[in-house]
């Protein structure tokens, strides 16, 4: 009966060879776990991080005979790690089977890439082909859903300086200070300029017309430890003026694609200049820079035709080293012209903003445009109204608005360039050449990059946000009858003509020391609010209002608002007869569109996005109204369509707070769902004239009035902007990423593969924890039971203790009886046929037990013993079955 009782007997956990069993199989669990999980990583950490440097790259482009296209492939870790062909092989591969040559990764744009065909001729020979078989086979494999995520044959175009124009070539006004100079120098063919050198650093003849920067210097801080790439036409590194402050590490041309950009062309001057303002040293050459011991680099890519891949590159080029961007270009200011960067710039300037100076941000900053003299506005430029950019026009040196400089609601601040019969003064392409002639809003823009600079040598902290914030709150209000000044939430005023006011450089760097960092962003999409209503000719117009509740604001997790996007489709005849203003529940007026007496276009305004900052520090909630005029011309006519709102502001819960996703192309976007707290828009047309409406920007901001109210159309489904990713919406759960995990700097797929395995080792490591102390309590418990030396059923030691009954005496008979009558308990349905096969148990027992190694003797009476006791168990066993049927 041992040995049936020997086969219930709970196992001791101290040294049985099960307990030893269990515990080698979880650690090789554990082993094969972190070993499959190894490949993994080694992908993840090898794949994001195989881009090329640029200047590696030694073919220049060669856009007259080859075509180039960008091309982003979705590439699975896995299968890389998990397959002989690595991400070169694979890369090999693709452009093999589309017909392509491999160029070069795009930059720090992820799974981007360049290749290049030959140029596509049609049949004829004569032209390119509508579609070439390139671009067809890379559709084909986008539509049937292989690792093509995106495409696009590239284009060549010019960008264009924005320097100082020639006035003389443009019927407009000039200052009346300057009409006896002007006199003069036209009777004596003067073509030199007064000047006064850098009158914008300290100006003695107008005091408090300069940049006062005096006090900043005095304190030592004078941008130690900064960089600002010039993104230009080049960049003299051997003049004497900036040759020890070059930062070679940072630049590149991206004109001929060699590693340093050395100014080519007769006329590439432009960088230089822009350079002198900012990092001149000092020295006995020429002046200094506003922030002279700051760094400088040159990304050159003014001089040459290029395409969107080589600018998406130089906006991201070395964002880690590369602190700010000065930009002084942009599209024509001709006051025609309405461009908007392609898709790969969008990437490139969200990338910046969101991973450059380690997530901190890259600070991008545009010159406004010199096109006021055309009528033109900056919000038709898609790189001056985008809200990575801080936009900043000019001021001349008697504090008056240049001829040149353009307004517009997405400007945030100006400062000072040429005007009033002076100009930068500043270095020039030479050893030791100088240049007194630069101006425009190309040099507004560095020299508010310089100060910047300075800013960031005391609070190199700052996110690229904090510095629009400090700008604006420290700018300083311009005192002339032209601002039309109006108050904002913020307590500030603001002017489309001068933004919230004109930089003070001590003003800046003393409300940085105390600065507090804003929370992450944060954003809200409306729905479409669809219109389809003629706008009546005059000083009448076609409002639309959009409704924003609290709810929505809190679901977006927003606080409150810095920019405000709209983005519009009006059909119209002429596009230069409308203007289109945006009136806040605040009262706050955002002059979107001005009219443009150059802009004959009768392509209307299709998915434009127009940008304001007027707004900044307003809760959002209430109705937005939209209204749009046309006063030109009555016999053209147009149809105020719809229209959206996307409004930006700091988050409320940083923790809920998730990047904004990188924008689609235009065949890639669907539109996004509309939510439960969808804004129910109304169109109103105005019957009553009002002397307010703008036909330029300078006019009064006062408002419309209106009377008749039309139910619109409901929208359907929420469109998307332009530069949207699918559906954007700030979701408090759905966050890819939370804000409070440390990445040390990697890749996001990294941070995944190596927090996923960490969770997982630590999983195994818990359970292991738990098994062993389980199995710990289990023993201790057993052996508090009473005398049963660690097992769960007492130990039969003869046949006494079967027949023990009531003659047992002490704990442990009673306990032995207890057990034995449940052990039995287990056996009371057995049938007689069951009966039997215990026999046979039994009998397999015994031969066992005559099979041992001990002598004969001790074997013999063990058999014997044992037939007893197990022909007496079987009686007990088939009279208790006899007994309970």
């Amino acid at each position: 009966m041992d040995s049936i009782l020997g086969r219930y007997r709970r196992i001791d956990t101290t040294d049985s060879p099960l307990s030893i069993r269990s515990t080698s199989i979880l650690l090789i669990i554990i082993a094969l776990s972190i070993v499959s999980v190894v490949p993994q990583l080694a992908a993840a950490a090898a794949t994001p991080d195989l881009l090329l440097d640029p200047r590696t790259h030694v073919l220049p482009r060669e856009y007259d005979a080859r075509d180039y296209y960008a091309v982003e492939i979705d590439w699975n870790p896995g299968d890389l790690a998990n397959s002989d062909c690595d991400l070169a092989c694979r890369i090999d591969d693709f452009a093999n089977e589309i017909g392509l040559r491999f160029e070069e990764p795009l930059g720090s744009l992820k799974n981007h890439y360049l290749f290049s065909a030959p140029k596509s001729i049609s049949h004829d020979g004569a032209a390119p082909a509508a579609e070439d078989h390139v671009s067809a086979k890379l559709r084909k494999r986008n539509s049937a859903a292989q690792p093509v995520q995106y495409f696009e044959k590239m284009k060549t175009k010019r960008l264009y300086k924005r320097d100082v124009p020639d006035r003389y070539a443009y019927d407009q006004p000039i200052d009346s200070s300057l009409l006896p100079l002007r006199e003069l120098e036209k009777a004596l063919d003067i073509h030199d300029p007064l000047f006064e050198k850098q009158w914008h650093l300290m100006n003695p003849l107008q005091p408090g017309h300069d940049v006062n920067v005096s006090g900043v210097w005095l304190q030592n801080i004078t941008g130690a430890g900064v960089v600002t790439a010039i993104v230009d036409d080049g960049l003299d590194f051997d003049s004497d003026d900036l040759k020890d402050n070059f930062f070679a590490q940072g630049s590149f041309d991206f004109n001929d694609h060699v590693a340093l950009p050395k100014p080519r062309l007769a006329d590439d001057r432009h960088g230089t200049r822009c350079a002198g303002e900012i990092a001149a040293v000092k020295n006995n050459v020429c002046g200094l820079g506003v922030a002279y011991d700051s760094k400088i680099a040159g990304i050159r890519i003014l001089s040459k035709e290029i395409t969107d891949v080589d600018e998406a590159l130089a906006l991201n080029y070395k964002m880690q080293d590369n602190h700010i961007y000065s930009c002084s270009w942009g599209p024509p200011d001709d006051g025609r012209a309405m461009d908007a960067p392609g898709v790969l710039i969008k990437r490139a300037f969200i990338n910046g903003a969101q991973n450059g100076r380690n997530g901190l941000g890259s600070v991008f900053v545009f010159a406004s445009g010199n096109g006021a003299m055309n009528g033109d506005n900056c919000n038709f430029d898609g790189y001056t109204n985008s809200i990575y950019s801080i936009t900043v026009s000019a001021l001349d040196r008697k504090g008056l608005h240049p001829y040149y400089a353009e307004d517009c609601s997405a400007q945030l601040v100006v400062t000072y360039s040429s005007g009033s019969g002076d100009f930068i003064h500043t270095t020039d392409v030479g050893k030791q050449a100088c240049s007194d002639s630069h101006g425009g809003t190309s040099a507004a823009a560095p020299l508010a990059a310089g100060i910047f600079a300075l800013v960031l040598s005391i609070r190199p902290d700052l996110s690229w946000r904090d510095m629009q914030y400090l700008a604006l709150q420290s700018a300083v209000k311009v005192d002339n009858p032209d601002a039309v000044w109006q108050k904002t939430a913020n307590g500030r005023d603001y002017s489309h003509r001068y933004g919230y006011g004109k930089l003070d450089t001590y003003a800046i760097v003393e409300a940085a020391k105390t600065f507090q960092k804003v929370k992450p962003q944060a954003w809200f999409d409306t729905h479409v609010a669809q219109v389809h209503t003629d706008i009546p000719y005059g000083k009448n117009g076609v409002s639309s209002e959009i409704t924003i509740d609290q709810n929505d604001l809190v679901n977006a997790n927003l606080e409150s608002l810095e920019h405000v996007q709209v983005t519009v489709n009006i059909r119209h005849q002429r596009r230069g007869d409308l203007s289109v203003w945006l009136t806040s529940p605040f009262g706050t007026v955002s002059i979107l569109a001005t009219t443009r007496v150059n802009d004959n276009s009768n392509e209307g305004i299709v998915d434009w996005t127009f940008m304001s900052v007027a707004h900044w520090g307003e809760s959002g909630v209430g109705n937005w109204t939209l209204t749009v005029y046309d006063t030109e011309k009555p016999e053209l006519k147009g149809t105020f369509e719809d229209w959206t709102m996307r409004i930006w502001g700091e988050a409320i819960d940083p923790a809920r707070a998730k990047p904004f996703p990188m924008p689609k192309a235009p065949a890639e976007s669907t539109s996004s769902t509309t939510t439960a707290n969808t804004p129910t828009p109304t169109t109103t047309t105005s019957t009553t004239t009002s002397e307010a409406i703008p036909t330029t920007s300078t006019t009064s901001t006062e408002q419309p009035v209106t009377s008749a109210t039309v139910s619109a159309p409901s929208p359907t489904s929420t469109g998307d902007y332009d530069d949207n990713a699918g559906d954007s919406k700030q979701n408090d759960s759905n966050s890819a990423y939370f804000s409070w995990i440390p990445t040390f700097g990697m890749s996001t797929d990294k941070v995944v593969w190596i927090y996923g395995a960490a969770l997982l080792i630590i999983g195994f490591i818990a359970l292991v924890t738990v098994y062993f102390c389980v199995q710990r309590r289990k023993k201790a418990g057993f052996r508090r039971a009473g005398d049963s030396d660690g097992y769960e059923f007492q130990v039969l030691r003869n046949t006494n203790d079967l027949e023990a009954g009531n003659r047992g005496n002490g704990n442990t008979r009673a306990s032995g009886r207890r057990k034995t009558r449940d052990l039995y308990d287990a056996f009371e349905n057995i049938d007689e046929d069951d009966a039997f096969a215990v026999e046979d148990i039994l009998s397999d027992d015994e031969d066992d037990l005559s099979d041992d190694g001990h002598d004969s003797g001790a074997a013999s009476g063990k058999k014997d013993a044992g037939k007893s006791e197990t022909e007496e168990g079987k009686e007990r066993l088939l009279g208790d079955q006899g007994s309970s049927s």
